[in-house]
């Protein structure tokens, strides 16, 4: 079994401890709501979508998910929430299942009084109408507990990141909506977190960023052509670039050089 089975497993496992009483679900509580979702949508620009945790699907999607992402409709509809998945950078997806995992573990450990007062804010990318990938942000948060307290409707508010040009990746925090604090979990981090280059390796990208052949920085290192390639091949696999020119432009993003 992949990790992506395993979490994915265990999420619903996790979402599944939940024991509604049916009876008691007040869905007019929801119906009363969708004017106001339409109009927030509407008048911030935004997606929006609602969780049903009881019945494990998306209850409510914003008509603007077409004009705004190049959602299929009728797609969301009869697919639900693995078409939202499927439009997600597959780079990106196993984080932000691990979050919300994170998530709802965090929520189970709060009193039923506090469930309410944070959201999850993650940046990631999705396909949008041109099939391309673009930065998204994401917040979610509870929208209704049952009266038991237990998860029952989550609200998600999708906008179009300003920051198309950063790394590849998620970031991700998890905000106290009454204080603006934001609050530590076991988040998975953004891979640019953990990405180090040894001091060799800051030296060799910062010759390849002045345009020297390999042969050249070895004359100025006194190290084998071989080692500078290795280094080269090195750099590449830390950073996740296909070529030098990736190289160098993801490290000086991230000031790694």
């Amino acid at each position: 079994m992949s990790e992506l089975e395993q979490i994915g497993q265990e999420y619903f496992q996790v979402i599944s401890q939940q024991v509604f009483e049916v009876a008691q679900l007040d869905y007019t509580v929801f119906e009363k709501q969708i004017p106001f979702l339409d109009q927030m949508a509407a008048i911030k620009n935004c997606g929006i979508s609602v969780f049903d945790f009881h019945k494990k699907e998306h209850i409510y999607n914003s008509n603007n998910m077409h004009n705004l992402f190049g959602y299929d409709l009728e797609k969301i509809e009869e697919i639900g929430t693995d078409y939202y998945d499927s439009r997600i950078h597959p780079d990106d997806f196993l984080s932000l299942l691990k979050n919300g995992l994170s998530l709802i573990k965090y929520y189970f450990s709060l009193p039923s009084s506090e469930r309410k007062n944070f959201k999850l804010q993650n940046e990631y990318r999705i396909l949008n109408a041109e099939d391309k990938y673009i930065k998204v942000i994401e917040q979610q948060q509870v929208l209704e507990l049952d009266t038991q307290g237990n998860l029952w409707l989550a609200l998600s508010v999708l906008d179009i990141s300003p920051n198309q040009d950063t790394i590849d990746g998620i970031t991700s925090q998890l905000v106290n909506v009454k204080t603006g604090e934001t609050k530590q979990l076991e988040l998975a981090k953004n891979p640019t977190d953990t990405i180090e280059l040894s001091k060799r390796e800051k030296e060799i990208l910062g010759y390849v960023k002045e345009g020297l052949l390999s042969k050249e920085i070895s004359n100025n290192l006194s190290i084998s052509v071989h080692t500078v390639n290795t280094h080269r091949q090195n750099i590449l696999k830390k950073l996740g670039a296909n070529n030098s020119f990736e190289a160098v432009e993801y490290a000086s993003k991230l000031r790694l050089a």
